[in-house]
Parts: structure tokens; C-alpha cells; sequence
């Protein structure tokens, strides 16, 4: 046991790497926290258990080999374990950085049960891949051995962007289509930098380029080819789209000029973090500066949009939810780090319209109460009568989460069979759509969920898609024997 270098938790306390100051944090769009130096990396991993039913792993949708690769931390093997973190995940820096590790791997982590907290598992990993690439560890992607067969990624996204490597791997020719101008998706224009820097996800997109994956940016299925062109130009097609729909508020006055989508919202301010000319920028309609910004929603993407009008220069920022903190969806560090920030939470609120005409000027909003339990489990909130009162507002951001798109009408294709909440119907052993040939995964088929379950979709998407693949080139290979 004593030259045992885990089970260190008793004596060493859990320690994050280190926030930068709130009122410099909110200047700027980098991460908020410092990366751990190699010592402290080495230290934290030390503290795993190392226990013989990993909840860290069982709990984490990529079934991680966590504890593997913080006792190789710990021992300073770093590049093994990196190589070692790398086998399940194609982005393991990405899911270190904005994985709500406090409701997987760390919330299931057996110390924090027992008092002593949770080993910092996402920093310990994202400092380990960050480290492989700055050494050069990461290798470049090395397609496999000629197929002769090709397929479609519609979406580069996480899920899609798994799929792409993987297949690629195996040897396929792989084309990704993409509504956007750069690869990425969510993780490129709806995620802030100071959660995620967008260097990180351009130099995983451009080893995917360099492997010889070929991405067609600004192109629209339904609009530049039918999903049955690329059927027949393509030996198998993947669909993953993700979802894209905003969720709306019906209340008077919500078509009113300032009440604006979370997602256009986002997309405008990661583009302007690019360098590109954003007109809504120039115009002031989708820029906070100098403005009373409400935003309405509990989720993630609530807590990106007031923490990026914070970074804009807002005169005020405050958050509406109808449930209290405890029944909130988003990530209580989010929360916390945007309180930092200067954040007001209004809690147990919800708007019930919205004033002025030539412009937004205030939202009506009513207080909420819990009462009882809805069909989730969670406390259904009802208003409170004799509560209405009107909150200032100039900039109003709807942050209520995101439906998926009409597919069928939009990709021109009919029999694409959906569910009655508009994801994509699939055959769950195959993953395959009502179309043959033609898979999904992702939230396009799960619905809006987190950037570690699209990865994972996108990994067994893989195995199905392959299959299918061989059985394709088996059947023809057979076909012109009996010829």
C-alpha cells in the first residue's frame, strides 16, 4: 500500500482548477478556468478509489474507462492515458469541458457519496487530451483500406462528426453536409467560447479534413439535393441533424421587435467571435450593449445566453424560470458561476405578456407556486393570483429548448417516418429510418439531450451502418458471380 498512488482522497481534498476573477471573466469570451498544471492533474487523479464497481464509468454514456486512466494520471503515464481515454470518446477535451459531469460521472463518483467530493474527473480530462495535443500525441486520422463505398453525414455535429471519423476509419469515402458555414454545429455556434473555445473544436474538424473526410458548409438538404439524390449518389446515408426548432411562448405581444430567439441570439455572437460581419450586431438587434436583457428559460442554454449578455456590455441581466433553483434543468455550476457574474435569478416566475409596440419595453410576468407533482415527477408550478407585475426590459431572449424540424417536408422526402414529437422513427436494433439505407442518431432521434449522448449515438450508429455496408457489398459481389 505504500507505494500505492491512488486512494488519496482522505488526506488530499478535491480542488477544481482555479476561476478566473468574475469581473475579469465577464470582459472576455475565454474559458473561465485555468487548465491544471501537471502536479495538480496527478494530485486530483490521485484521490480515485479506485473502487470495483466504477459508478463514474457506469454512469457516464460512453462508459468511460475512468478509473484506468486517473491512476495512469496519477502515475504519470499521461500519454497512455490519454490513448486510453481516447478509445471510447472521438472528444474527449470537448466532453471534459461542458459535460454536466456534477449529474454523471462526478455525481455518481463513490467518494462523493462518502463526504470527501467527487475526483475532478472533467478537468483531469480535458487536461490530458489538451496535453496530447500540445505534445503531438494526437495522432492524424489514417483511413483504412479502400471500401469502395461511400457515405452521407447529414449534420456535422457531435454525433454526426463521430460517425464521419469512425467510418472513415473503416475505410469508407465519407461526405458531410452541413447548413452552416463551418463544421461543428451546436458546439461550434450555440455553445459560448468561455465554455468552449472554438479552437478546440476547429482543430478536431480539421484532422477530419485532413483525413480525408470531405465537409460541403452552407448546404441545405431539401434545398441543394433531396435526401433521395444523396440516396442514390451514396451507399448509405446517416441523418444527423440534430434539433434545431425553438421552443415558443404564446402571450400577447411575443412577435414584438426585441423578443428574440435563444439560438440566433448565440449563433450571432460566436460569429462575431469569428471575426465575421454579424448585420444584427452592426443594427444592435441581436447585441445586449447597453440594454435591460431578460431571458426566459431554465436549461443550458438560458445560462449561455445571460452569461454571454453579461460579456456584451448589458445594463441588467435577469433570468426567468417558473420552478424554483432546486427543480431547475440547467447545471447548478452554471448557475452558480452566472450569479459570479452578476445574474439575477427571478425565480418562480413566468411571463404572461409582453409590453410595447414599436419595440419590447417590459415583460408582464406573474409569480409561480409548486403544487403537485406532473407526469415527470417534478412539482407542476401554478400561478399565484394577484402577483402580475412588469419587469424593464429592451432585449427579451426565449431560452425554452428546441423541437425537431418538419424533416420529411424539408428533405422533400414523405416516407421519412417520425415519431408524434418529430424526431425520427427508428428501428432501435438497426438505427436504421423507415427509408432503407437511410440511419439517424443523435437528438434528431432522441431529442435535445447532451453533446456525450450524440457522441455515443454516433459510435453504435457506426457498428450498424458497417454492417449494413458489408451486407450491401456481399450481396453485389454475389450478384456479379452469378452473372
Amino acid at each position: 500500500m505504500g507505494d500505492n498512488p491512488m486512494l488519496k482522497f482522505v488526506g488530499t481534498g478535491q480542488a477544481y482548477p482555479e476561476k478566473r476573477p468574475a469581473q475579469d471573466r465577464a470582459d472576455d469570451f475565454l474559458e473561465i478556468s485555468r487548465s491544471f498544471i501537471l502536479d495538480k492533474a496527478e494530485e486530483q487523479a490521485s484521490r480515485c478509489s479506485q473502487c470495483g464497481v466504477p459508478y463514474c464509468s457506469t454512469h457516464c454514456p460512453l462508459h468511460n474507462h475512468i478509473p484506468d486512466w486517473l491512476r495512469l494520471t496519477a502515475e504519470g503515464r499521461l500519454r497512455e492515458a490519454y490513448e486510453l481515454s481516447n478509445l471510447t470518446s472521438t472528444m474527449p477535451e470537448i466532453c471534459g469541458r461542458i459535460c454536466p459531469q456534477d449529474r454523471l460521472c462526478e455525481g455518481n463518483c463513490v467518494i462523493e457519496f462518502s463526504g470527501h467530493g467527487a475526483v475532478t474527473i472533467g478537468s483531469v480530462e480535458k487536461y490530458i487530451t489538451d496535453t496530447a495535443w500540445k505534445e503531438g500525441w494526437v495522432e492524424p486520422l489514417a483511413p483504412g483500406s479502400p471500401t469502395g463505398q461511400s457515405v452521407g453525414v447529414i449534420g456535422a455535429g457531435p454525433a454526426g462528426l463521430t460517425t464521419a471519423e469512425y467510418l472513415r476509419v473503416a475505410g469508407y469515402e465519407v461526405h458531410v453536409y452541413d447548413r452552416h458555414d463551418r463544421a461543428g454545429g451546436l458546439l461550434t455556434y450555440g455553445i459560448p467560447g468561455f465554455k468552449l473555445e472554438k479552437d478546440v473544436v476547429m482543430r478536431r474538424v480539421q484532422r477530419l479534413k485532413d483525413g480525408g473526410i470531405v465537409f460541403h458548409q452552407s448546404f441545405e438538404v431539401g434545398r441543394d439535393a433531396t435526401l433521395e439524390e444523396l440516396r442514390q449518389k451514396h451507399d448509405a446515408v446517416l441523418i444527423a441533424t440534430g434539433v434545431y426548432k425553438p421552443r415558443d411562448i404564446k402571450a400577447p405581444g411575443v412577435g414584438a421587435p426585441g423578443v428574440v430567439k435563444a439560438l440566433d441570439y448565440l449563433t450571432a455572437s460566436n460569429k462575431a467571435g469569428f471575426g465575421d460581419a454579424v448585420p444584427e450586431h452592426e443594427d444592435g438587434s441581436l447585441l445586449a450593449a447597453g440594454k435591460n436583457v431578460v431571458v426566459i428559460g431554465g436549461g443550458d442554454t438560458a445560462m449561455d445566453c445571460v452569461r454571454t449578455a453579461i460579456r456584451q456590455g448589458a445594463k441588467s441581466v435577469k433570468c426567468l424560470y417558473r420552478r424554483d433553483r432546486e427543480n431547475m434543468p440547467g447545471s447548478q455550476r452554471e448557475v452558480a458561476n452566472a450569479e459570479e457574474e452578476g445574474v439575477e435569478f427571478v425565480w418562480l416566475t413566468a411571463p404572461v405578456a409582453f409590453e410595447g409596440t414599436e419595440h419590447v419595453t417590459g415583460v408582464k410576468v406573474t409569480k409561480m407556486r409548486l403544487g403537485s407533482p406532473d407526469a415527470s415527477g417534478r412539482r407542476a408550478p401554478e400561478p399565484d393570483p394577484g402577483s402580475e407585475h412588469t419587469l424593464e426590459a429592451d432585449l427579451v431572449i426565449k431560452a425554452l429548448g428546441y423541437d425537431p424540424e418538419e424533416l420529411p417536408r424539408l428533405f422533400g422526402s414523405e416516407d421519412l417516418s417520425v415519431t408524434r414529437w418529430g424526431t425520427l422513427r427508428v428501428d432501435h436494433r438497426t438505427m436504421m429510418t423507415s427509408v432503407d439505407g437511410v440511419f439517424a442518431a443523435g437528438d434528431i432521434v432522441r431529442g435535445a439531450s447532451l453533446v456525450v449522448w450524440a457522441i455515443r449515438d454516433g459510435r453504435d450508429v457506426t457498428e450498424h451502418m458497417h454492417r449494413y455496408l458489408k451486407a450491401q457489398a456481399k450481396a453485389a459481389a454475389g450478384e456479379r458471380v452469378a452473372a
